[in-house]
């Protein structure tokens, strides 16, 4: 009988070896993933300016190098390590874009957010506006600001949260909706 190809392990069961400290299922990990983490940093750096300071695959491999770095990884599946990802990436991206700043002493960095409803536009936020306002909403509620991180960092869809979360999609779609009012009232003009 020919030998039958095998199919590689789950991303689920790479993330438990992996927290287990196996270093080839880190790599592996890392491999099923790598493609998805370099769409999400395309829908990350949306915007021409962002793009021009960093590249979809530099933002993906300062994420890898930092998750690769940490002692255990803690998520349970494949919906959870790239929401983490999503997260670690908007992370390098703030820090490559103070860097930038720093050293330019610039206008700031502007990057598309993009969301996954069809019907919903994108808007031209400066990167390190849009870091301190999710801060201030992580202060306020931790729960909203993470599903912002799920929503435009990890291009998760209700769906997809509502099952990584365990709440409901109704209480999803409600707290999406409160969370860009919040974010669209604290990143609008200022007067």
């Amino acid at each position: 009988m020919p030998d039958v190809p095998r199919k590689p392990p789950a991303v689920t069961e790479l993330l438990r070896e992996a927290s287990g400290g196996s270093g080839k299922a880190r790599d592996a990990l890392m491999s099923a993933v790598y493609q998805e983490m370099r769409r999400l940093a395309r829908r990350i750096l949306v915007g021409d300016r962002a793009r021009h300071m960093v590249a979809p695959t530099e933002l993906v491999h300062g994420a890898a190098l930092k998750l690769l770095g940490q002692d255990a990884l803690s998520a349970r599946d494949r919906a959870h390590f790239l929401a983490y990802s999503g997260q670690v990436m908007r992370q390098v991206l703030i820090d490559h874009v103070r860097r930038e700043m720093s050293a330019k002493r610039d206008g700031g960095t502007k990057v598309t957010l993009v969301s996954t409803i069809p019907d919903e536009p994108g808007s031209d936020v400066d990167v390190e506006a849009l870091h301190d306002v999710l801060d201030k909403l992580a202060a306020v509620s931790p729960e909203h600001a993470k599903l912002v991180e799920m929503r435009y960092f990890a291009g998760m869809t209700i769906e997809e949260i509502a099952e990584a979360t365990g709440i409901s999609t109704a209480t999803v779609k409600r707290n999406w909706r409160s969370a860009r009012a919040w974010l669209a009232e604290a990143l609008g003009p200022q007067d």
